[in-house]
């Protein structure tokens, strides 16, 4: 058996965690022969239910669960990790602006990126998904500064797993058969799903999406809407957020950190942002797409940016300035 790599799982007694939990621990991510030591950090007064978890984790019997480690210390949580989902942050409460959320969260992945620089390996690969998490992920970035950018990433597979789903649901196909979507930009509400480059299987060949939907009015317009504000359509139908989809969501994008992307192939992931690709600012965690070889990822270059998409992808950016902007006035005030 391989020697087994630490994971550390933040906001561990969440609904997300609750939904991720066991597919970390039975070898779905990061394969069946590779053993796990699981670390949950979450607040003092999660703890009892972190002790609820742990024992169901025990009653699943997975061999490849080696350890599991709950704490509510950074300077336990963050020693020698492999790998870091920073899933919990300040959850966005009635009456609460943009502003008082960057503030908050500024704070806990301040806190956080700190204790990434002084106790976990130099390799790490760590995925905020904590919301706002570009800003949160670039937050972390700054203030992990011997941990190289490109080892940081936030999450933008759910929103690019919506996209897909909601062209197969259109074309009546697996969503697996759904290639190449895009989101660029920011997890919010200024985000651009983008299908210019994306391909559908249809009864074995590959088409375009906008000819194999045959509906462009509905592609740029209710599909990117649709897309942009499912995670407030599934709290006002739950009363709760996105768990069981964000997990799935977090497994597939480690999965092809670890394993890599298909040759043909690109998803959607929040990366630190340099050399100004396609037009979008330096020092910004902006969704692109991306291929993955060797654990290390790759913006995919060449994509032709039509008008329609440049002012989309521009819109989003603008966002992601004015929130780094922000948090960081907070962070050095």
């Amino acid at each position: 058996m391989a020697e087994p790599i630490k994971v550390l799982v933040t906001g561990a007694a969440g609904q997300i965690a609750y939904s991720l939990l066991f597919s970390i621990a039975k070898g779905d991510v990061f394969g069946k022969d590779q053993p796990i030591i699981l670390v949950l950090l979450d607040i003092p007064p999660m703890m009892p239910v972190l002790d609820g978890v742990v024992m169901e984790l025990q009653d699943c019997a997975l061999p490849l669960l080696t350890d599991v480690i709950l704490t509510n210390q950074e300077d336990v949580a963050f020693r020698d990790l492999d790998i870091a989902i920073l899933v919990g942050s300040m959850p966005r409460k009635e009456g609460m602006e943009r502003k008082d959320l960057l503030k908050a969260n500024g704070r806990i992945f301040k806190s956080q990126g700190e204790a990434l620089d002084k106790y976990a390996k130099k390799s790490v690969k760590v995925l905020v998904v904590g919301n706002p998490a570009n800003t949160n992920c670039l937050i972390a970035v700054k203030y992990a500064p011997s941990i190289p950018k490109e080892n940081f990433s936030c999450l933008t597979r759910l929103d690019h797993n919506r996209a897909r789903s909601q062209v197969a649901i259109r074309c009546h196909v697996p969503a697996t058969d759904v290639k190449n979507v895009i989101i660029w930009g920011n997890h919010s509400s200024t985000q651009y799903p983008d299908v210019h480059h994306c391909v559908v299987n249809m009864s074995g060949n590959k088409v375009a999406c906008f000819d194999a939907v045959k509906d462009e009015e509905w592609l740029k317009g209710e599909f990117i809407t649709t897309v942009q504000k499912r995670g407030a359509a599934v709290i006002k139908a739950r009363k709760l957020s996105s768990a069981m989809s964000a997990a799935k969501a977090i497994c597939d994008h480690l999965r092809d950190i670890w394993n890599g992307t298909p040759e043909n192939d690109f998803i959607s992931m929040g990366v630190y942002s340099s050399g100004n690709p396609y037009g979008v600012p330096d020092d910004l965690i902006y969704s692109f797409p991306v291929k993955i070889k060797d654990k290390t990822w790759k913006i995919v270059d060449g994509l032709a940016i039509n008008e329609f998409s440049r002012s989309k992808m521009d819109e989003t950016a603008k966002e992601l300035v004015e929130e780094k902007e922000m948090a960081l006035a907070f962070l050095t005030a």
